[in-house]
Formats: C-alpha cells, structure tokens, sequence
C-alpha cells in the first residue's frame, strides 16, 4: 500500500529539489552570459548578471580564429567511435562473465575496475611514446583507441549489471531451438539488454566527449577535439575569459542537447532491474 505525503512534505521536497538543480546548472548558466559580455564586462567587479551590453561578438572571434566545426567534428568521430568499439569488445565480455563465470571472474572484475583508480599521468609518458612510434600521435584512430582502453571497464561493469539481471533460463531456451552462440548474443541478449546498452551508451559517450587529458596530450592540430578547442584560449598573455566562456558554450551545446533529449531513455536504463 502506498504511503500517504502530505502537503507540506512535497513542497519541500520540490523546494530542496529545484535549489540544489539550479546550484548545479549555475555555473553552466554564468559561461552562457559571460560568453554575451565583452572582456572587460566579464571581468568587471561587482559582476553583471543580466544588465550588461548583449554582444555576440565573442562568437565571431571564436569561429574565426579556431575552425570550430573540425573540432566538433574530432569530438564526434573520438566519442561515439570509442563507445561503439567498447560496446563491440564489452558485450562479448560481459555475457561471458554474467553467463558463464569461473572462479576469476570477480576477481577480473575487480582488476578491471582498479584500473580507473590509477592516475593518468602515471602512464602518460610510456603512452605518448607508444603513440609516437605507431604513429598514431595526433590522430582520430590513436585517440579512439586509448579513450576505449579508458571507458571500457565502466562498459562492462554496466553491461554485467544489466546482463545479470536478464534470466539465464531464456538464454538456455535459445540454445535447446539451436541458437549458436553469436546468434544467442545479437538475437536473443542484445534485444532484451536495449535499455541497459542504450544508457551506457549515452554515458560513456558523455565521457569520452568530456575527458581533456588523454586529447590535450595526444593530440595537436589534427585530431584536436572540442576540448583541445576550449583550452587554446588559456594563453601566456592571459585569460579571455568572455572568448572562453563562448568557446565553452559552443563545446557543451551538442552533448547538453544529447543528453535532454535522451534523459528519459538515460534514466530507464540506469534504473534496469531495480524493480522487478
């Protein structure tokens, strides 16, 4: 039986709920007006909020000095083709250990895991002169590589949950109709997993679209993503900050429209198999 709320309580739950949303959108709200202000207004003290002189200004000056579309175009290529090769290598690997587990497979899990705990820097210098000597420095295929090395034990941590939770019983029914292996994974797991494999999906391309240390340091002119795009404007002479704020604005606008529009999609997934 559901439990009465009262009034009261729904008001402040909806009151708590909205501050700590707009606490954690403000600061994604101050980059889109500063990105309006000139730089001396976005460094002007006591800051303007929104009586200032609206200029789209910064915008312009950001276009043509940085070719914004190749970039956005990098950070296309990088994050949906590192997700889309994790998924190839994880839902293999997540079937094997939700399905067929040995007495390592927790272990594995758990080594796999570790490897999000080590800092990056740590590694950066044997990974740039592997990268070198490939030839894969500054390139979309090298950053697509170590971007699916990073994310692909979140991939299949994700999948396992999810596959763990489908029953193993339907699997064994596909196998007794002669279902091979492969055609068990596209046909029968894949199909029931959507809402599963779509969040993380979603999720890790949010990642690989956000993660700046690996592209910074692998990357220069060529294959340079959005976030190599946001920090060219953190020079010597100092910081722009109106023409950082736009350049800013313009880097997180796809993934903010990607992520509204799948936010219901992102949520089911996320809650797949909380409540039988």
């Amino acid at each position: 039986m559901a439990r009465n709320v009262s009034t009261q309580r729904k008001l402040v739950t909806t009151v708590v709920a909205w501050t700590i949303g707009i606490l954690i959108f403000f600061p994604i709200l101050w980059t889109f007006l500063t990105s309006f202000k000139t730089e001396a207004q976005a460094i002007a003290s006591p800051p303007a909020f929104l009586f200032f002189d609206w200029t789209t200004e910064n915008y312009y000056e950001v276009q043509s000095r940085s070719d914004y579309f190749k970039h956005f175009m990098n950070s296309v290529v990088v994050s949906f083709g590192s997700t889309l090769l994790g998924l190839v290598i994880a839902i293999p690997s997540a079937w094997a250990m939700a399905f067929a587990p040995t007495k390592r497979t927790k272990d594995v899990l758990m080594w796999m895991l570790s490897t999000k705990m080590m800092p990056p820097v740590g590694v950066l210098v044997p990974m740039y002169l592997i990268f070198r000597n490939t030839g894969l420095l500054d390139t979309r295929t090298g950053l697509v590589i170590v971007l699916t090395l990073i994310n692909l034990p979140i991939i299949i941590w994700m999948l396992y949950t999810y596959f763990k939770e489908i029953p193993g019983e339907i699997l064994e029914a596909a196998r007794m109709d002669g279902a091979s292996l492969s055609k068990e994974i596209i046909y029968v797991l894949t199909p029931m997993a959507i809402p599963g494999i779509a969040s993380t999906l979603l999720l890790n391309i949010i990642l690989a679209w956000n993660e700046a240390f690996w592209t910074l340091n692998l990357s220069a002119a060529k294959a340079a993503p959005l976030t190599a795009f946001i920090a060219s404007y953190s020079s010597p002479e100092g910081l722009f900050y109106a023409k950082l704020s736009a350049a800013s604005t313009m880097a997180i606008a796809p993934i903010l429209i990607l992520g509204w529009f799948s936010q219901k999609q992102l949520v089911r997934g996320l809650t797949f198999g909380a409540v039988k």
